[in-house]
């Protein structure tokens, strides 16, 4: 699985590094080379692990920003965290930046990294320009929204097994693990089955499908633990308040999402200070990706 991320990797000028952590923990990451000290950081979704993708690296680069990206704990080469915090991400954040000469982020979240974004945005002002979330998930248990509502049958029998406890969380994604890492850029699409509408399906194809397989895969090369941390995170307090948020945000969000409903951006464009609301009727969870260079043009002109 590392060999063949390795090859991939070598398609687009990057380097697959994984930090020693102050704690001990290794971190995996992938950035792209240069001398600037900007950079377009990209927490990825759930599941997923670092994996280059040439149109956003192209993105940043061309605006004079490396394109950052790093597997969660537990995902990949990275060290699981057990009990971790949407929060705790930003101790990883901050030791990324200094090892790679960073000294201003642009931080965007593309679904189950959306919360992870938003922490970077509330407890890292000095580092955080602006931030972006991409279908990205409100805080589990907001006012006013129906968290599970709009979901596919997938995602509501996988959080129903997170909020039942570990034990059940565990007998649900262990048998999905070796699904995963069977996948490919030809299966992935029908491996995600209800989660995926049509116009995601459509835009699931050619170096996107390989890209969005390949991501999947490495994410339980090492079994399902940055998974499971993750949705037992997304269902508990994300250990920080949106009210902090200082810097500019903008909310990215199609209506046509069966995994992170259209409801869930327009809750964040709601409640987030300083939000401006991107929502679109046409777009779902995996077409919005498309979007990316406009997206990472937003950033910069934010912040």
């Amino acid at each position: 699985m590392v060999a063949e991320a390795r090859a991939y990797d070598r398609r687009v000028p990057g380097d697959q590094v994984t930090l020693k952590l102050a704690d001990g923990r290794r971190l995996e990451w992938w950035a792209s080379r240069g001398d600037s000290s900007k950079g377009v950081l990209l927490h990825l979704g759930t599941p997923s692990a670092a994996v280059p993708y040439a149109p956003m690296i192209q993105s940043a680069l061309s605006r004079c920003c490396r394109f950052v990206t790093y597997s969660r704990p537990g995902y990949a080469a990275s060290t699981r965290r057990e009990g971790r915090s949407v929060s705790d991400c930003t101790e990883d954040v901050v030791e990324l930046a200094r090892a790679l000469g960073l000294e201003q982020l642009h931080v965007v979240g593309w679904s189950g990294g959306g919360p992870h974004a938003l922490a970077c945005a509330a407890r890292l002002p000095e580092l955080v320009a602006s931030a972006a979330t991409l279908a990205g998930v409100a805080p589990w248990g907001a006012d006013g929204l129906d968290w599970l509502a709009g979901m596919a049958d997938e995602n509501h029998e996988e959080f129903g097994a997170a909020l039942a406890g570990g034990e059940e969380l565990t007998r649900f994604l262990e048998p999905l693990a070796p699904e995963l890492g069977r996948t490919t850029a030809e299966t992935v699409s029908a491996m995600l089955g209800g989660l995926v509408t049509d116009v995601d399906r459509r835009a699931l194809t050619g170096e996107f499908a390989e890209w969005t397989a390949l991501a999947l895969r490495r994410a339980v090369s090492n079994g399902i633990w940055g998974w499971y941390d993750d949705d037992v995170a997304f269902t508990r307090d994300w250990g920080f308040d949106l009210g902090d948020i200082a810097i500019p945000v903008t909310v990215w969000q199609g209506r046509q999402d069966a995994m992170v409903p259209y409801a869930h951006g327009a809750w964040l464009a709601a409640h987030l200070p300083n939000a401006r609301a991107m929502l679109f009727e046409g777009e779902g969870h995996l077409s919005l990706v498309a979007r990316f260079d406009d997206v990472v043009e937003d950033l910069l002109a934010s912040g």
